[in-house]
C-alpha cells in the first residue's frame, strides 16, 4: 500500500499539475489528450508493469537489477541516476516558485489580484494593464524573467536562489536522520489535494465565459495529430510522469515480497493520473477561458464600471471619472486618457483595475511553463477568505514537489553505498554531494533567464534521456534476457489472459514506438526553427515564441550525452575485466603444464641414470646385452613416450589429480605412467580449463 501511494504521490501530483496543462494547451487540446491517452495504453502501462514486476522479482535496486539481468547494459542504473539528478536540480526551481507564492499568501489582499507596481507608477506599471495580474506577477514579481535567453545568465533572482536552498536544505534533513513519511500521512495529503482539486472544479465553471476554452478540449484536429512537436511531447510525458525509466519503481517495489496481480495496479496508477491530469487541465482551460472572454473591450467596459462604482462610493475623486463613450473606443485610447491624469490619480486607478488585460487576447493566451500557476491562483482568489485558500493550496503544492524530489533522490544513496564500496563506510558524505551539487546545479533555473532553460531541460534534454534508456531497457529484458524467459519467471502467478497481449505489446509495439519517438525528437532538434521556446517582452507584456540558440541546443546535447556516458562506459569496462578473466586461466594453465613436464622429465631421467649406474656395476658378461637394450629403451622413451604421456597427462587432470599421479613415476619408476592416466575421469578437463 504503501509502494502504490507513494507512485501516486508522484505520478498522479506534482506533474499533473503543473506540466500536463501546459503542454495540452501548446499542442491544441483534444488532439494532446488524444495521443497522450494512445501513448498510455500502449507505451505507458506495459512498461510500468514491466518495471514493477522486475523490482518485485529480483528484490534489489535499479542499478544491481540491470547488472543482474544484462551485464553488459549495467551502466542503466548509472545513467538512471544521472536523468534523476538532472530531473531535481529544475524541480527544485519549480518548487521555489510554490514557496514564493506561498510567502505571498500570508498578505491580504492577495498580491497577484493587482499590479504589483502600480503604486510605483513606471513603464511597467502601464504594462501590468496590458495582461492579466496573474500572468505580470509570475514574470515580473517572480520570475523576474529576462527578454532572451542569453541575457541575464549570471544575474540570480535572490527570492528564488533563498527558495532552492531551502528545499536542498531540507532534503539533506530528511536524508541525513532518514524521516520516513508514514501511511496515514501519504493519504492524507492524497486526500486534501484531490479535495483542493475537487473545490476548484466546482467554483471555476461560474466565471464569465469558462467554457470558451473548454472547448479546445474536447475538440481533435486532424491537423494537428499530424505534428510531430504533439506525439513527441504526448510520449515524453507518459514516461515523465509515470517515473519510467528512472529506477525509482524498480526500487520502490523491490521491497515487496508478495505475488500480487501488478496488472490492475499498473492500470489504476495509469488511470488515475489520467483523471488526475484531466481534472487540473480542465480547471486551468475554465480560467483561461475566462480570461479570453474579459480581455480587449470587455476589459475596458469592466474598468469604466469599477472606477464608476469607486467613485460613488467616495474612494477615487470625480477625476477619475472615464469619458462617457470609453466603452466603444479601443484599449489604447484608455490608455492615454489614464496617461493624461496626475501621476497620483494614475497608481490609483492602476491598482483598482480589474483583472483583465487590455489585450485582445487569442487562445494561445499563455503557453509557458508558468500557466498552472497564474491560472491557479485566479482560481483560488475567486473563493471568500482567499488568502487562506491560498495558504492550503500552495503549501500542497510545496509538499507535493517536495515528496516528489524525496522520492527521486532518496534510494540514490544507498545504491551508491551498495555498488562503491568507499561510500559505505561515509553514508553522509555522498548525501551532502548530493545536495550540494543539486543546489549549486539548480542556481542557473533560478537566473533571469532560468525558466527558459528550464523549458529547455523539460522539453528535450529530460525525455530524451528518459526514451534511450526505456528503450534499452526494453530491448536489455525482451530481446536479451528473453521475453520467454521472463514470461515463464513473472507470469505464472499472473492471469494468463494478459500474456499473449503483453508480449506482444513489449516485442512488437513499445520498443518500435520508442525509437519513432526518439526519431521524432532528432529530427526536432534538428530543424532549428522548430525547436523554440516562450519568452516575456516586457514591452509589449505578453509571451513571445522565439527560436533557442544554436549554442544552447550544442549544450543541451552534449550534457545529453554525458548523462548517457555510463552506459557504454560499463560496457567497456566489462568487456576488459571478461576478457582479462578469459586470458588469465590460459596462462595458468601453460605455466602449471610446463612445470609439470619439465618435473617428471627430470624425476625420470635421474630413476634411468640410477638403473643405468645399477647395471654397471654388473661384470657378469650375459648382462651385458640386457644393459645396453634397457639403456636404449630409456633413451627412446624419455624422448618420445614421455612428451606425449606428460602433456596428455597434464591438460586432463585437475590438480589434485595432478598431485596423486605425480608421485606414481617416483615410486614406480618402471613405466606405469599410462595406467595411471588411463584411469582419469572423462570429464576433469572441463574442471582444468574452469581453474
Amino acid at each position: 500500500m504503501q509502494s502504490i501511494l507513494v507512485q501516486l504521490f508522484i505520478s498522479a501530483g506534482f506533474s499533473s499539475l503543473w506540466r500536463f496543462p501546459y503542454l495540452c494547451h501548446q499542442n491544441g487540446g483534444g488532439g494532446f489528450l488524444l495521443a497522450y491517452v494512445f501513448s498510455l495504453l500502449l507505451f505507458g502501462i506495459p512498461l510500468l508493469y514491466m518495471e514493477m514486476m522486475v523490482g518485485q522479482r529480483l528484490q534489489v535496486d535499479n542499478i544491481r537489477v540491470w547488472k543482474q539481468l544484462a551485464p553488459w547494459l549495467g551502466g542503466m542504473g548509472y545513467a538512471c541516476v544521472l536523468v534523476r539528478i538532472l530531473l531535481s536540480t529544475y524541480n527544485s526551481a519549480i518548487i521555489s516558485w510554490s514557496l514564493f507564492y506561498l510567502g505571498s499568501s500570508f498578505t491580504l489582499p492577495l498580491p497577484w489580484e493587482h499590479c504589483p507596481l502600480a503604486k510605483n507608477v513606471s513603464g511597467t506599471g502601464f504594462s501590468c494593464l496590458w495582461t492579466v495580474p496573474h500572468q505580470y506577477f509570475l514574470y515580473h514579481t517572480i520570475l523576474q524573467a529576462s527578454g532572451h535567453m542569453e541575457d541575464g545568465i549570471t544575474s540570480l533572482v535572490l527570492s528564488l536562489s533563498r527558495g532552492s536552498f531551502t528545499v536542498w536544505v531540507i532534503l539533506f534533513l530528511i536524508f541525513v536522520f532518514e524521516i520516513r513519511i508514514s501511511v496515514l500521512m501519504l493519504i492524507s495529503w492524497v486526500l486534501l489535494f484531490y479535495i483542493l482539486l475537487l473545490f476548484l472544479f466546482v467554483r471555476a465553471p461560474f466565471l464569465e465565459g469558462a467554457f470558451a476554452s473548454l472547448k479546445r478540449l474536447v475538440t481533435i484536429e486532424l491537423s494537428t495529430l499530424a505534428s510531430v512537436d504533439l506525439w513527441w511531447q504526448a510520449g515524453g510525458h507518459v514516461l515523465y510522469s509515470l517515473g519510467l525509466g528512472m529506477g525509482t519503481i524498480v526500487t520502490s517495489f523491490s521491497r515487496n515480497s508478495g505475488g500480487d496481480n501488478y496488472v490492475k495496479t499498473a492500470s489504476f496508477v495509469a488511470l488515475l493520473n489520467l483523471v488526475t491530469s484531466m481534472l487540473a487541465t480542465i480547471i486551468v482551460f475554465l480560467v483561461l477561458g475566462f480570461w479570453v472572454t474579459t480581455s480587449g473591450h470587455s476589459c475596458v467596459e469592466r474598468a469604466a464600471s469599477t472606477l464608476k462604482r469607486l467613485i460613488s462610493n467616495g474612494v477615487l475623486p470625480q477625476e477619475a471619472q472615464p469619458p462617457t463613450n470609453i466603452a466603444h473606443m479601443p484599449p489604447q485610447d484608455y490608455l492615454d486618457w489614464i496617461i493624461s491624469l496626475p501621476k497620483e490619480l494614475q497608481g490609483d486607478i492602476i491598482y483598482f483595475s480589474p483583472s483583465c488585460s487590455l489585450l485582445v487576447q487569442k487562445e494561445e493566451f499563455l503557453q509557458g511553463p508558468g500557466l498552472a500557476y497564474a491560472a491557479f491562483s485566479q482560481a483560488v482568489s475567486l473563493f471568500p477568505d482567499a488568502s487562506f485558500w491560498a495558504i492550503i493550496f500552495f503549501l500542497t503544492m510545496f509538499t507535493l514537489g517536495l515528496g516528489t524530489s524525496v522520492r527521486i533522490l532518496e534510494d540514490i544513496v544507498p545504491s551508491f553505498q551498495n555498488s562503491i564500496s568507499f561510500f559505505t563506510s561515509h553514508p553522509r558524505l555522498i548525501t551532502a554531494l548530493l545536495c550540494l551539487g543539486g543546489f549549486l546545479g539548480s542556481l542557473i533555473f533560478t537566473s533571469q533567464p532560468g525558466s527558459y532553460v528550464l523549458s529547455l531541460f523539460d522539453d528535450y534534454l529530460v525525455p530524451l534521456n528518459l526514451i534511450i534508456i526505456v528503450m534499452l531497457q526494453n530491448g536489455a529484458l525482451i530481446w536479451i534476457y528473453g521475453a520467454k524467459r521472463f514470461k515463464q519467471e513473472v507470469f505464472s502467478q499472473q492471469v494468463g489472459l494478459l500474456q499473449p497481449a503483453w508480449a506482444f505489446l513489449c516485442l512488437y509495439v513499445t520498443l518500435p514506438g520508442l525509437l519513432v519517438l526518439l526519431t521524432l525528437c532528432l529530427l526536432r532538434l534538428h530543424f532549428q526553427s522548430a525547436a523554440y521556446y516562450f519568452s516575456w517582452n516586457s514591452s509589449m507584456s505578453q509571451e513571445v515564441r522565439q527560436p533557442y540558440p544554436q549554442s544552447s541546443l550544442s549544450r543541451a546535447a552534449l550534457l545529453a550525452l554525458l548523462t548517457l556516458l555510463p552506459i557504454p562506459a560499463y560496457a567497456l569496462h566489462h568487456w576488459w575485466h571478461s576478457e582479462n578473466r578469459n586470458r588469465r586461466p590460459s596462462a595458468v594453465a601453460q605455466a602449471t603444464g610446463s612445470l609439470r613436464s619439465s618435473r617428471r622429465q627430470t624425476d625420470l631421467s635421474n630413476a634411468h641414470e640410477a638403473q643405468k649406474t645399477w647395471l654397471q656395476r654388473l661384470h657378469l658378461p650375459w648382462l651385458r646385452h640386457l644393459r645396453l637394450s634397457l639403456t636404449g629403451a630409456s633413451k627412446s622413451s624419455s624422448q618420445s613416450t614421455l612428451p606425449r604421456m606428460v602433456s596428455r597427462f597434464s591438460m586432463n587432470v585437475t590438480p589434485s589429480q595432478q598431485r596423486s599421479s605425480s608421485s606414481a613415476p617416483e615410486n614406480n619408476a618402471d613405466g606405469h605412467e599410462e595406467t595411471a592416466g588411463e584411469k582419469l575421469p572423462e570429464n576433469s578437463s572441463s574442471s582444468w580449463c574452469y581453474l
